[in-house]
Formats: structure tokens, C-alpha cells, sequence
């Protein structure tokens, strides 16, 4: 018996590493952005608003959508696996804002992109893609350039550092899932059940943790939920069109587009180890857009 639950669906999947690297690489500056919003948001308003304000702005941000079409345009037959998205990219979100309360900056951001690190094995796992030594040297190189630009300090050994891997083990079982539900799910359906699912869910523990907010944090937590609507977006339709386990290393690229933006915004300067990591980084995503596009075919299995 094969592994993989979704391993009975017989699908066709696009694959076009190019435009889903480019597609992958404008989210990653976008979540860069966001980042940004978070850290200076983050100093007043705890965690529990934070996630809930971003979730909500991504409804928003459909409603003139359902306003002129209606919901004809959210229809599904995947409800349940919109669900699961769900569960693992909120669980992730919990996971990096617990990470950011408690670990340093650094650690946390070592987490949260080690992410595709675990993708390749589990769209092996789940959707018979494809894994190769190179694509395993690819993603290792590019994990390896995070190391070195985020400089992670002994905390990453802590044991508080489970809730870390956590946010990358569920952030990689989003990214796949996305890609689960490519063959019939388009990219604004996707985020929309995710934003709407996510705002129901994250809306519970403001029952004892909701706290006033100023004008200058509101528009903030604005910003940052329409800001992550659209990178969502083009990251979701990234992976609609280009295996995970290809263009996956290229959402590092929040981390060297981040550390630009600390440089101007605060005049942090990387070292030396910062550019060695950031060079190695943009290997792995060449390697990865320079892999030869193919359909494809899952194998059907007695699952």
C-alpha cells in the first residue's frame, strides 16, 4: 500500500517553475512588508489581536468581489478541505506569533522559513510528486543560506523550540494542501475560505483577550491584513501552477527582502555571513527555476 490520503484523486498538475518563482518571490516581498507592520504593530497590541485583525481585512477585502458576483464565485465541493487548509496555516500563524513572544527574532525567522524543508517530503507524501537528489540539494543549500543570514543563537535548541518546528511542519502542510486543491480550486476561492474559516477561529480567544486600540494600531492591523490578503493570493497561485517542492525554497527570500528593509529603515547592516547566506539562497532558487517543467501524474493507489 502506497502513503498519501490524497493519492486516489487521479489529477493533472501544471507545472511552470518560472512564473510560480516569480509568483512566490513577489509574496515573499510582501510578507516582507507585512513583517515590517507586525514588528512595529507588535510593541502595543498583543498577539491574539494581531491575528484576528489580519484575518478579518482578508474578508473584507472580498466583499466588493461578492457584492458584484455574489457567491457563485466561492462555490465548492472542498469545503472540508478548505477546513483543513484552515487548521494548518492559522495553526501556523499561532505558532510564529507564540515563536516572535518568545524567542528571538532571529530563531523565530529560522522557523518560520524552514518551512520548505518538510514541503518536498510531504508533496512526495501526499501527492506523488516527484523527489530528487537535486531537489533535496536545493532545499538543503537554501535552508542552509537561512542559517546564515538569521545567525540563530542557542535558543534554538530550546525546548520552547517545539512550537517553532511546529509552525514549520503545519506551514508546510498548508503550502501542499494548496496544492491538493489546485486542479479545481482557484487561487481567490482558496484564501477566501482561509480568510473566512481563520476570522471565525482566531475570533474566539478575543472573548477574554481583546484590548482598545488606537487610530495609528488600527490602521496598522489594516495594513497588515490587506497587505497578506494580496501576498496570499499570488502565493496560492504560485503553487497552483508549480510543484512545492520546486519553487518552495523561494519564499526564503522574505528573510534577504526583510533584512533590506532593517538596513533602511533601522541601519542594520549585514555582516559577512549575511551575504554568504543570502548568495546561497539565490543559488537554491535558481537551481529550483531551472528545473525542466513537466506535467505531473500522480499514480493512483489501493488508499
Amino acid at each position: 500500500m502506497q502513503p498519501g490520503p490524497y493519492s486516489m484523486v487521479e489529477l493533472v498538475r501544471l507545472d511552470q517553475p518560472r512564473k510560480g518563482a516569480l509568483l512566490l518571490a513577489t509574496s515573499a516581498l510582501l510578507f516582507a512588508l507585512m513583517g515590517i507592520l507586525i514588528r512595529e504593530v507588535s510593541v502595543g497590541v498583543n498577539n491574539e489581536n494581531v491575528v484576528f485583525f489580519r484575518n478579518l481585512l482578508g474578508v473584507v477585502f472580498f466583499l466588493p468581489m461578492i457584492m458584484v458576483k455574489g457567491l457563485a464565485p466561492f462555490r465548492t465541493q472542498r469545503l472540508g478541505r478548505h477546513f483543513m487548509r484552515t487548521f494548518y496555516g492559522l495553526g501556523a500563524m499561532y505558532c510564529f506569533f507564540y515563536a516572535i513572544a518568545h524567542l528571538p527574532l532571529a530563531d523565530a525567522m529560522v522557523f518560520t522559513y524552514a518551512a520548505p524543508v518538510f514541503t518536498p517530503l510531504l508533496a512526495w507524501w501526499w501527492l506523488r510528486e516527484s523527489l530528487t537528489p537535486r531537489m533535496m540539494f536545493m532545499v538543503l543549500l537554501g535552508f542552509a543560506g537561512v542559517l546564515l543570514v538569521a545567525k540563530p543563537s542557542g535558543a534554538l535548541f530550546d525546548p520552547i523550540g517545539v512550537v517553532g518546528i511546529a509552525a514549520s511542519l503545519l506551514a508546510a502542510c498548508a503550502f501542499v494542501s494548496i496544492r491538493v486543491m489546485s486542479s479545481t480550486e482557484p487561487a481567490t476561492r482558496m484564501v477566501f475560505y482561509f480568510a473566512f474559516f481563520s476570522t471565525l477561529l482566531s475570533s474566539i480567544p478575543l472573548l477574554w483577550a481583546w484590548q482598545p486600540l488606537t487610530a495609528e494600531q488600527l490602521g496598522m492591523l489594516v495594513s497588515i491584513g490587506l497587505i497578506a490578503t494580496v501576498s496570499q493570493l499570488i502565493m496560492s497561485k504560485a503553487y497552483t501552477v508549480a510543484p512545492p517542492g520546486k519553487i518552495g525554497p523561494l519564499s526564503y527570500l522574505a528573510i534577504v527582502f526583510s533584512g533590506l528593509f532593517a538596513w533602511f529603515l533601522w541601519d542594520e547592516v549585514p555582516d559577512i555571513s549575511s551575504w554568504i547566506g543570502a548568495g546561497l539562497i539565490f543559488a537554491s532558487t535558481l537551481i529550483s527555476i531551472a528545473m525542466p517543467g513537466t506535467q505531473v501524474k500522480p499514480r493512483q493507489s489501493g488508499v
